[in-house]
């Protein structure tokens, strides 16, 4: 018999690279999913093949796992970091079948390690819960893996719900609902067809490569704003910048590591006040902050590139438009627009037919 385990992406209102700071996140879940379908075996063999292109089948000794370096140590990081906690699992032969785009900055690892997780719990009637689902996902991408990321993409894979945001707060790992329905608003996502290549993922298509000299964004470069990140608060002598104060004196650092803290710290009050547009229903309020947040992300954080700036600038020229940002960890991926309710598919394939690398992800097209 056949059991199932399954996730959707994410798309980030805003709360860009304050996860792994200690701080506060807006994401919601996308109608695109991951399902993974898992089948025991008597032997102790794993079997692996997915619908991806390009990815080939795996097949690797329960007994002998190790890092592969391709889309397959998503699902055995998983199964490495089940049998590291206690668990006790058997061979099984596996099917990935998602629909959520790689690389374009929605969460498709996590969310495939989320629906493994999910399905190896039902294989394997493991007595785990949907935030444990969470955190042993997160722990297969940041220990086995190899990609340094914070926990938000694996919590709103597991605990969010359709037609709301989840604030959490990665210091105490609280969440809140948050309905979206009372709000004159609509997600597009448009997908700018540049592949981010940081070990966070895209089923593990690239490793860390380092800065540019320049600062500015460059493939593999989301493990390094992380660092910087760590090299901040340290220097500031906190654990995390979710401890530094909005007065805290940041003369000492380098222009390029106080420019990092300012995003941080100016991204946590952002969420806090989306939340409180979206209770208002107050759209507009609510894509000034979308808006405020491209330019701290392009200027301060630096992981935005010139081509999701003119995407981002031409959706904002819409009318029907609230506020554009690049979304995801950067160096490429995708640009989240709101829209007024009911315009989001329009405004996106008007912006995406002025190119023909643009690709709109979502609202999905009608069948």
């Amino acid at each position: 018999m056949s059991a199932r385990g399954s996730a959707h992406g994410r798309v980030n209102l805003v709360g860009e690279h304050t996860d792994y700071n200690g701080g506060l996140v807006l994401p919601t879940v996308i109608p695109q999913q991951t399902e993974m379908v898992v089948e025991r075996r008597s032997d102790r063999l794993i079997r692996l093949r997915t619908e991806a292109r390009g990815m080939a089948p795996v097949e690797v000794p329960l007994d002998a796992i190790a890092p592969r370096r391709d889309w397959s140590d998503h699902v055995l990081g998983v199964v490495d970091t089940l049998r590291r906690r206690g668990h006790d699992l058997g061979g099984f032969a596996a099917e990935v079948r998602s629909t959520v785009p790689l690389g374009a900055g929605l969460s498709s690892s996590a969310a495939l390690g989320v629906a493994t997780v999910r399905g190896l719990r039902e294989a394997f009637a493991l007595r785990i819960d949907d935030r444990d689902v969470a955190l042993i996902a997160h722990e297969s991408e940041d220990q086995f893996v190899g990609a340094h990321v914070g926990l938000m993409d694996q919590l709103v894979c597991s605990l969010g719900r359709e037609g709301e945001a989840l604030r959490i707060d990665l210091r105490d790992r609280s969440t809140r609902h948050i309905a979206l329905d009372r709000i004159d608003m609509e997600i597009a996502v448009i997908d700018s067809g540049i592949r981010h290549q940081h070990a966070t993922g895209d089923y593990q298509k690239g490793r860390d490569s380092g800065p540019s000299s320049t600062g500015r964004a460059t493939p593999g470069s989301y493990n390094v704003r992380r660092r910087e990140c760590e090299d901040a608060a340290r220097a500031l002598g906190v654990r995390t910048l979710r401890d530094v104060g909005v007065s805290t004196d940041t003369s000492a650092l380098s222009p390029m590591l106080a420019r990092r803290v300012r995003h941080v710290l100016s991204e946590n009050a952002r969420v806090d006040a989306a939340v409180d547009a979206i209770e208002r229903s107050d759209a507009p309020t609510l894509g000034d902050v979308i808006k405020a947040s491209h330019a701290s992300l392009r200027d301060d954080f630096e992981v935005s590139l010139p081509v999701i700036d003119d995407i981002v600038a031409a959706a904002q020229r819409e009318s029907d438009v609230h506020g554009a940002r690049l979304v995801g960890g950067g160096f490429g991926g995708s640009v989240l627009v709101l829209t007024r309710r009911g315009a989001a598919r329009a405004v996106a394939e008007r912006i995406a037919s002025r190119s023909g690398s643009l690709k709109v992800v979502l609202p999905a097209a009608p069948r």
